[in-house]
């Protein structure tokens, strides 16, 4: 009952956040802004379409091979379901903190142990925020030598925060991963306590089932780092499904007409700095603090309502557009049983 009421709040939080960054877009240029979305070149919002499924394909082919060092017989069609069914939790959660959950949940139901599923989502997740974190210091670096942002003020200090927060995650899922003996040590604490407080009856078997785990967990860990090629290709394959990603403003401008203001490079730096300020909003989906931080960025380069479309735009493809799909996916395997 807890859950359902807390996922209830997560929506209505979401949906008045929504409305107030819709508000705040057009309440200057409303019908300005309207007409740049409506007639947006539909060739150019299909691109842009192309590239969010392209960055999903890649994602996913990621995860399938993370999943087939522990199930040789797993289909890419259904790492790609889970993959797109993942982006509605990920949505509708804070920090996208529902994802690696049920990720865990449905790969255990698709026959895998607790300690590969959780090695999966915590490898799979580890991959991703490298590859998140080496655009971040290209971004960094490249504003630093070429002074790309002159009119963000304050921002610049909050991507710093977002940088060291995504770093702090990495050494935090890397300690997860290979820390074995401080795993133990904390289970072995909670479990005394719980035991004491009379939560927990039978110490020693939850220790024993808890040490079991770990050893799996830690062992899966090894086998996937010590597979280098496996390490690196993913990280590549996030990168590169990134770069896709951080184009989708790029072709949406060029829907508008927009040919010069903004160039690839320019697109995938800003973005780059958006990200890094959305990994600690405490709001699904980082809602409010990515559509300022888009404003504010990419405002060095576009102004006016074609700044705001552009924005309302760019936040439908890579936001609500994985939230509607995914949820419809989901509704689908759900039918299916």
């Amino acid at each position: 009952m807890k859950k359902y009421i807390k996922s209830k709040l997560n929506i209505l939080v979401l949906i008045i956040i929504t409305l107030i960054v819709l508000y705040l877009a057009l309440k200057d240029d409303f019908y300005v802004t309207i007409n740049k979305i409506i007639t947006l070149n539909l060739f150019w919002f299909l691109m842009g379409v192309f590239l969010v499924l392209g960055y999903w394909f890649l994602r996913s082919i990621v995860f399938h091979y993370f999943v087939k060092e522990f199930k040789e017989d797993y289909r890419f069609s259904d790492a790609f379901r889970l993959f797109v069914t993942t982006q509605f939790f990920h949505a509708i959660t804070p920090f996208a903190s529902g994802g690696q959950p049920y990720e865990i949940y449905a790969l255990k139901r698709q026959g895998l142990r607790l300690a590969a599923a959780t090695n999966v989502s915590i490898q799979n997740f580890i991959v991703y925020q490298i590859a998140l974190i080496l655009l971040g210091i290209i971004a960094i670096v490249s504003n630093a030598l070429f002074h790309i942002f002159r009119e963000v003020g304050l921002l610049k200090e909050l991507v710093l925060i977002g940088f060291l927060v995504n770093f702090g995650v990495i050494v935090g899922l890397f300690v997860v991963s290979f820390g074995k003996k401080i795993n133990y040590f904390i289970i072995k604490h909670v479990i005394t306590f719980l035991n004491k407080i009379k939560i927990l009856k039978d110490r020693e078997k939850a220790l024993n089932r808890w040490q079991n785990l770990i050893n799996d967990f830690y062992d899966g860990a090894k086998m996937l780092v010590n597979n280098k090629k496996l390490f690196l290709l993913t990280i590549l394959i996030n990168f590169v499904a990134l770069l896709a990603l951080y184009l989708v403003p790029l072709v949406i401008l060029y829907g508008m007409g927009d040919f010069t203001s903004v160039d690839g490079f320019h697109s995938i730096i800003s973005c780059a700095y958006v990200m890094l300020i959305g990994s600690f909003v405490p709001i699904p989906g980082g809602t409010g603090g990515l559509e300022y931080g888009y404003i504010q960025f990419f405002g060095n380069f576009v102004k006016g309502s074609i700044l705001k479309a552009s924005m309302l735009i760019w936040r439908f493809l890579t936001y609500y557009f994985g939230m509607i799909v995914g949820a419809i996916v989901l509704n689908i395997r759900r039918k299916d049983g």
